[in-house]
């Protein structure tokens, strides 16, 4: 290991950690970087997922340190950024066991754990290893957190770590950064951009990529094939392939956190007959510790998880890996297929696209990554549907889940960028709500927005030339066929959007009366308002509006009067006056006969 990595050369001391640890034999990416890395050049590595990244710049990390004495009062020396809690984690533990015989002291900063215990011994951590969003906020306020002896920094994962969801954190952090350090940066899917790396400050930095010329992008050891299925068959899909492949280790991947808990909380109840585990960002910090340790030690078992345990976790022996969901892009693909075939080990990866995804698998293969197509067996097919519907007819709680699944689900797809893969419109929603165990579509505000929007637009569409009245026409029929599954959604359960349902104004009439056109004698036709104008909202009176009506009426309230045979007025309340009408129609005053005789 020594002489491969060119140690010896350099006159570093090499860790007897990496021998205890059974590393023996570097992988392709340690030896092109590790060399680099050790002479003080800043680095972008990228190679498959599964080539060992994670010893190419932790062995550098510290042989520098080594080299320059450092101890733990010196403070802060290294810093290692990951996007998830779980890859810090696994980054930590590699890190304690390859530097088990160093003296540097090493911090794991990540969001869930106790800020106090972390703040108290921010100043003696000589290599931090955290998330954008923990470190960020130590940096804001801690004031024992010092990096101005920063010596080196390290972005695993990199690409995702400077997209748009890290952003604004990622600007904060480096302006606290000195500009004298040594920066690397790894991934599967490397950045290239100018923009990026200018954020960075890197000088010239080597771009070590063992694997560019290679025929395909993903391990060779990786089978990878896609099917295409209705949007309603998944869960069945689903079900299906894990009662068929009780005895494999499975990672199943789904769009939202709301996803992952409907289907972990469903299978649960009928019971598979293996290991069900899930994993998502909402769970609690140390549920989400238990649950990747305890899918590295299963043998059989099924992690259903999001996007959070797409990139850099190892977990070792996995046989498959399902994507329920299409991913968003070709780089989340090849970092969700990586989860299994590492370490030139074998494996096998299944994307389930639906009918109008299929381009996906077209820019798979622009990306050389070769996958082909395969068709499910019907005999092995179950179907689950009616469970699910006793399920969440017996479970309220269930039931709601269901629904927060349905609506994640629709929410994913229309924020989507690429809309040549992703089109809520052509979704069939009523068929997807049924295959989730409920009776109707739930409640979509923003949908029904989205269809007032394009109805508003066709409306406002300018009326074109003879020359192009088909085209219009031909646009108009495609128009409706795509929105065709979202009307009928909208038509079938109005309340689904909040809407007024027409059957509601009558439930014998066929249909509903909007006009009334009649005639009087003459013939003249007048037109009187339908049911549609009852629905008009009314203006809402105020007691302080009621209360002036009344004064302005000269209604004098709560007064009681006394009448006699006759029906004339014999006796008011005190102090209330008689308006009668004189001759002349003026108002003449009579006094109350007690308030007579007492004068």
């Amino acid at each position: 290991m020594k002489t491969q990595l060119g140690l010896e050369e350099s006159g570093y001391e090499v860790p007897t950690g990496l021998e205890e640890s059974g590393y023996e034999v570097p992988t392709e990416i340690q030896k092109e970087s590790i060399g680099l890395a050790l002479k003080g050049l800043d680095i972008l590595g990228a190679a498959k997922t599964g080539s060992g990244k994670t010893l190419a710049f932790v062995v550098p990390v510290l042989e520098k340190l080594y080299k320059e004495m450092w101890s733990r009062y010196y403070g802060l020396g290294a810093l290692i950024i990951t996007p998830t809690r779980e890859l810090a984690y696994q980054i930590f533990e590699v890190l304690k066991k390859v530097g088990v015989h160093h003296d540097f002291s090493a911090g794991l900063i990540i969001g869930g754990k106790d800020l106090k215990f972390e703040s108290k011994r921010m100043d003696s951590c000589n290599v931090v290893v955290c998330t954008p969003g923990r470190l960020l906020q130590h940096m804001d306020e801690n004031p024992l957190f010092d990096a101005t002896q920063l010596q080196i920094l390290v972005l695993d994962e990199a690409d995702r770590i400077l997209d748009l969801g890290f952003q604004q954190t990622v600007n904060a952090i480096i302006e606290n950064l000195p500009l004298a350090r040594q920066t690397l940066l790894f991934s599967a899917t490397q950045t290239k951009s100018v923009k990026d790396l200018a954020r960075l400050s890197l000088k010239n930095p080597m771009y070590v990529s063992v694997h560019e010329h290679a025929t395909y992008t993903t391990p060779e050891g990786l089978q990878q094939s896609y099917l295409v299925c209705e949007l309603h068959d998944k869960i069945n899909l689903l079900w299906s392939f894990i009662k068929n492949h009780l005895k494999q280790k499975i990672m199943v991947f789904l769009s939202s956190c709301k996803q992952v808990k409907f289907i972990y909380q469903s299978f649960c109840r009928m019971r598979p007959g293996t290991t069900l585990l899930a994993l998502h960002g909402n769970m609690h910090q140390m549920k989400r510790m238990a649950t990747y340790v305890q899918f590295c030690r299963k043998q059989n078992a099924v992690l259903i998880s999001t996007d959070v345990a797409a990139r850099g976790l190892d977990f070792p022996s996995v046989n498959w890996v399902i994507q329920l969901d299409c991913p968003e892009d070709v780089s989340t693909y090849i970092h969700r297929a990586g989860r299994t075939a590492r370490l030139e080990k074998d494996g096998e990866a299944l994307l389930v696209l639906l009918p109008s995804e299929e381009s996906m698998a077209q820019q798979l293969a622009e990306r050389k990554i070769p996958i082909q197509k395969i068709d499910v067996n019907p005999r092995k097919l179950m179907n689950v549907e009616r469970k699910l519907e006793v399920l969440c007819a017996r479970d309220v709680q269930l039931k709601e889940s269901a629904q927060r699944c349905f609506t994640a689900y629709l929410k994913n797809v229309f924020l989507m960028k690429d809309k040549t893969v992703f089109d809520v419109k052509k979704l069939d929603l009523e068929p997807f709500a049924r295959s989730l165990g409920l009776a109707l579509a739930p409640r979509v505000r923003f949908l029904q927005k989205h269809l007032r929007q394009l109805q508003q637009k066709k409306a406002k569409a300018p009326v074109s030339n003879a020359a192009g009245v088909d085209s219009e026409g031909e646009n108009e029929e495609e128009d409706a066929k795509n929105t065709g599954h979202l009307k009928s959604y909208a038509e079938n359960d109005a309340g689904a959007f909040g809407g007024q349902s027409d059957s509601d104004a009558s439930d014998d009439d066929i249909f509903t009366v909007k006009q009334r056109i009649t005639y009087d004698d003459e013939g003249n036709e007048e037109v009187s308002q339908g049911p549609s104008e009852a629905l008009k909202p009314k203006k809402i009176i105020t007691k302080a509006a009621l209360a002036r009506k009344v004064i302005n009426k000269n209604i004098l309230p709560n007064k009681k009067v006394m009448f006699d045979d006759e029906g004339e007025v014999l006796r008011e309340g005190p102090n209330v006056q008689k308006a009668e009408q004189g001759p002349l129609g003026a108002s003449q005053i009579a006094m109350p006969p007690m308030m007579i005789s007492l004068l």
